[in-house]
Parts: C-alpha cells; sequence; structure tokens
C-alpha cells in the first residue's frame, strides 16, 4: 500500500514539475521566419531584423509577449505554424485563400508589391518578355502563382530561398527573377557587380499578414490589438520608411 502511494505522489510530482515546464515555454512565442530576404526579414549581426520583424517586436511589446525566432525555408513556414512548431509566422505572406485553409492570419499590415528582375540590358521589359524563358521564383509564394496563372508559357525555376534564386538570375542560370519589389531592389544596390535592373513592378490587392495556428483566436487578438496601437502611435509609419522607403504606404497606415 505504501508503495502504491509513494508511486501515486511520485507521479503527481512529475505532472506538475510537467505542467511547469511547459507553462514556462509557452510564455515565449517561436517565431518562424527568413534570414535571407532583405529588407523584409533577414539576420544582421545575429539578429532577426527586417521591417515585418521589426513590426511584431513593437505589437510584442505593446502586449507584453515574449518572442523567440529562428529560420526556416519558406514553403514549408505554414505548414510548420499549423504543426504547433512556430507559433507565429513572420516572411511578407500574402493572405491568399489558398493559405487560409491553412493557417489563420492577423489583419493586414501591408500590400504584396511585385516585381520583374532580370539583368541590365535584358529584352525582358514586362510580362510578356517572359514567356518560353527561364524565370527564378521562391517556391508556393505569390510571385511562383502570378507567374504560372499570367504567363502561362514561361518556365518557372522554383527555389527553396532567395540567395539560391539571386545567385541562379546573376550566374544566368534563369533569365529573369520574379520576387517582392523591396527584395529586388534591394537586390540591385547590395549586388552592382551583377549589373541587376527592376524591370517592371505592380501593386497588388493581396494583404500581408502574420500567421497563427487555426484556431488561435487568443494570440491573434493579441496581434491584432497590438497592430492597431502601433499603426496609431506613429511606429508602423516609422519602420515602413526605414525599412521600404520606396514602397506606397497604403491608405489608413499613414500619419
Amino acid at each position: 500500500m505504501k508503495k502504491i502511494l509513494l508511486a501515486t505522489l511520485a507521479a503527481g510530482l512529475v505532472a506538475t514539475l510537467s505542467a511547469c515546464g511547459s507553462g514556462g515555454a509557452s510564455d515565449t512565442l517561436r517565431v518562424g521566419t527568413l534570414g535571407d530576404a532583405p529588407p523584409n526579414v533577414f539576420v544582421k549581426d545575429g539578429t532577426y531584423t527586417g521591417f515585418d520583424n521589426e513590426l511584431l517586436r513593437a505589437i510584442a511589446a505593446k502586449k507584453n509577449l515574449k518572442l523567440e525566432f529562428s529560420a526556416t525555408e519558406f514553403s514549408s513556414l505554414l505548414g510548420q505554424v499549423s504543426s504547433g512548431r512556430y507559433d507565429i509566422a513572420s516572411s511578407a505572406i500574402a493572405q491568399t485563400e489558398e493559405r487560409k485553409k491553412t493557417v489563420d492570419f492577423s489583419d493586414s499590415y501591408d500590400f504584396e508589391t511585385m516585381s520583374i528582375q532580370a539583368k541590365q540590358g535584358s529584352p525582358i521589359t514586362e510580362e510578356k518578355g517572359l514567356s518560353g524563358k527561364r524565370v527564378a521564383v521562391i517556391q508556393a509564394t505569390v510571385g511562383d502563382k502570378w507567374l504560372t496563372s499570367t504567363v502561362p508559357d514561361a518556365q518557372p525555376v522554383r527555389f527553396p530561398d532567395y540567395a539560391a534564386a539571386l545567385t541562379a538570375l546573376k550566374t544566368g542560370a534563369v533569365d529573369a527573377y520574379v520576387l517582392d519589389q523591396s527584395i529586388a531592389e534591394k537586390n540591385v544596390t547590395e549586388n552592382p557587380d551583377a549589373k541587376l535592373a527592376v524591370v517592371k513592378s505592380f501593386t497588388t490587392d493581396v494583404p500581408h499578414g502574420f500567421a497563427v495556428r487555426k484556431g488561435n483566436a487568443d494570440l491573434l487578438t493579441k496581434l491584432n490589438d497590438g497592430l492597431k496601437q502601433v499603426i496609431k502611435d506613429g511606429t508602423w509609419l516609422k519602420l515602413h520608411q526605414q525599412f521600404l522607403p520606396t514602397a506606397p504606404v497604403p491608405a489608413g497606415f499613414g500619419s
């Protein structure tokens, strides 16, 4: 009888300690992001930064939330949020209807602006010029979907990350690259020897949002409340001017 009682007490102690451990872990939200997609999300001096990540930090500060960032590939990011590996996904994620089947999104904090990038002197000047060409896209992004639906005769070459796609364009392995305008402009300034050009940009009506696991209404409410606060106090505009100075400011986000 004494052995049974001791075993029961021990089991109860283990359960209590486990509960305390999981509760402590849940105080810190795990954020999945990318390390190589400036100016939205990237690593500088060992810190995950960029417009999206700094905006998320500002939102978290308003709501007393702790964040822990780590990098992954964009193609697997939403699945990792859905499975619970990450609590939040931060990576200029366009809120498409297909993605809404996998995760829930915060209110919009920006809109998708796409670009066609090629080398200087390229005959490609707009989307028609992509027909029959090898075109780099990041797998499962809006750029990927836009290319296949807008220029069905193009030959999409899908990459898991931005660095690999940029290398392909620089080496001539692809003829063009469809990606976010802000990242395309950064490629030009940071790779002068590659002689890259943004040949055309176009704003879409597709909103960006932070992604959370479906049904996580409590976290979603906190993110949306914090977002309203950082828009109202001018933090959103300050960060936008810092990281995305050439991108248009959507109505309702400026001062």
